[in-house]
């Protein structure tokens, strides 16, 4: 290979990343959401943790059934890295449209449900965007790609509670706004469109895919993969099972805390920028 196949296909890559920036958009707005459900629908604070669990289960869930049918056929050999990336994005598409009726039905379990299915989306687009982002260039430097890639995901984060809370409470005063689910339908028609259209970029565009050149690898070598060999890896998985479990946490419950009398019983509308400190916080320790 030579060296100007080596060279990270930049054009290709900023494409990627605004997958991971879905990611961090979407989680931010679980946080807005949390407090916004509690109050319209009179929820305990355990009840409102459903929010942040059903978005994250989908990614438990998502990932068993990925794996479960990779048994039997290597789905990313089979279909490839681009169109299995599509795929993903379109069932965040359709959970994103879900809201419309949620809230036109004023269902919290359907507003579970239109989660659920948004994060079933991301677990799929996670299995495939993470080392698509490490093979477009040199493997000395994917992991640099994929850390640039997480702080596109940060200010994702950083920005979407912000955004969201725009979109939700407006600029307005201090004085107590009324919340209406009517107001979540446009944020989440605008997103639910803004997957369709990367999925159509993704499908269209010159981005190499790498499985057929994994397929040769593969026939190539007879050792069958062992977890135990890997150390890293489940190693990984429980480091980031960990780390996610409680910055998730802490976030989840960071607006029922700022609501009692010894953080200042603050309202739901002033709660956006504090959930955007946090997250802006971690985002500046991730891209140093």
């Amino acid at each position: 290979m030579n060296s100007e196949n080596l060279q990270t296909k930049w054009g290709q890559f900023i494409s990627l990343v605004t997958v991971f920036f879905f990611w961090g958009f979407v989680g931010s707005a679980n946080d807005i959401l949390i407090p916004v459900f509690k109050k319209v629908f009179t929820l305990s604070q355990v009840q409102s943790q459903l929010v942040a669990w059903a978005f994250y289960a989908a990614y438990f869930v998502g990932s068993i059934i990925f794996f479960l049918v990779s048994l039997k056929s290597d789905v990313l050999q089979k279909f490839g890295y681009k169109k299995t990336l599509a795929a993903g994005l379109s069932v965040s598409a359709i959970g994103s449209f879900l809201f419309v009726p949620a809230a036109t039905m004023e269902s919290f379990p359907f507003f579970l449900t239109a989660l659920f299915t948004v994060g079933l989306g991301f677990s799929i687009q996670q299995i495939v965007a993470n080392p698509l982002a490490i093979k477009m260039g040199s493997p000395a430097t994917g992991a640099h790609r994929l850390t640039l890639a997480g702080g596109v995901n940060s200010f994702g984060t950083t920005i979407g509670a912000i955004l969201l809370g725009i979109a939700l409470f407006g600029m307005g005063s201090s004085a107590e706004t009324s919340l209406s689910l009517e107001d979540i339908k446009l944020p989440f028609v605008i997103l639910g469109f803004a997957f369709i259209a990367v999925a159509l970029f993704m499908l269209f565009s010159k981005i190499e895919d790498p499985a057929k050149e994994e397929e040769i690898k593969i026939e190539a070598g007879n050792k069958k993969f062992a977890i135990k060999d890997y150390p890293q890896l489940y190693l990984g998985m429980i480091a980031i099972f960990i780390y996610v479990g409680t910055e998730v946490t802490i976030i989840s419950n960071l607006p029922a805390l700022l609501k009692t009398a010894e953080f200042g019983n603050i309202l739901e509308e002033a709660i956006p920028p504090f959930i955007a400190l946090y997250w802006g916080s971690l985002m500046i320790g991730r891209w140093n």
